[in-house]
């Protein structure tokens, strides 16, 4: 199971053109996201057990496409897991269109597809029967929410997901302090910020770094307190920065 929830939780990275001003209310309608590329490694007890790759790109229609892919394997085990979100972004909004899910290795391999209707405010998982749609966001747009805020100094987040298996689920999150962290190109600042799931053992917590757009630069999940894994940023390139490390 750690295979599939570090990689699933992976798809946390996001960059805007905006350096967070947070002072700057207008309208922006005319403003754009940032196309990216983000590698990471993925480990285990000091371990690497693969990697994952995360892009956004936009399109000539001005319609943004977040990638992800990732390949993680630990002895007979495998996991092979892909991501894409299409969706657009005006007034500072996040706005899903379609959702693609397909994982597939040890144990079932699975697909989920979810269209948004914004003009009849339903949602369509897998062609069934459609059902309301309330301003939920697909199971990677949250995360890229997350880093918007974050570069307004918010501090605590409250989300209504479609998830990858097309269930709605509700997730809190909370910064919970700044740290210096020591990472293969150097130290760098990382906001911590802790997942919060009602009734469940696993406790997820990321660090995201200013100094690069408020990109993910590290993340560790535990369940029942022992730690079941880690997530390292390995490169990083957009139009404004590029970072790589070697390993």
């Amino acid at each position: 199971m750690f295979l599939v929830s570090m990689t699933l939780i992976l798809g946390l990275t996001f960059s805007t053109n905006n350096q967070a001003d947070t002072n700057d209310h207008s309208n922006t309608n005319n403003e754009q996201l940032v196309g990216f590329e983000a590698g990471y490694s993925v480990y285990r007890f000091g371990r690497n057990l693969g990697k994952a790759k995360l892009s956004l790109k936009i399109d000539e229609n001005n319609l943004y496409r977040l990638d992800y892919y990732s390949k993680v394997s630990a002895f007979f085990l495998s996991d092979i897991c892909s991501e894409t979100s299409v969706f657009s972004f005006h007034n500072k909004q996040l706005h899903p269109q379609t959702y693609a899910y397909s994982r597939r290795g040890t144990g079932s391999n699975k697909k989920t597809k979810i269209h948004f209707d914004a003009e009849n405010s339903k949602i369509t998982v897998n062609q069934t029967q459609p059902i309301e749609w309330s301003g939920q966001l697909d199971n990677q747009l949250y995360r890229l929410d997350v880093q918007l805020k974050l570069a307004t100094g918010t501090r605590e987040f409250a989300y209504d997901i479609v998830n990858n298996r097309g269930q709605l689920r509700h997730y809190e999150l909370k910064v919970v302090g700044k740290e210096q962290l020591d990472l293969p190109f150097g130290m760098i600042e990382g906001i911590k910020v802790k997942i919060i799931r009602n009734n469940s053992s696993r406790e997820t917590i990321a660090w995201f770094s200013p100094q690069l757009n408020y990109q993910l630069v590290k993340l560790k999940q535990f369940k029942d307190g022992d730690e079941q894994g880690e997530i390292r940023l390995k490169y990083f390139t957009s139009e404004n920065s590029q970072l790589e490390v070697k390993n």
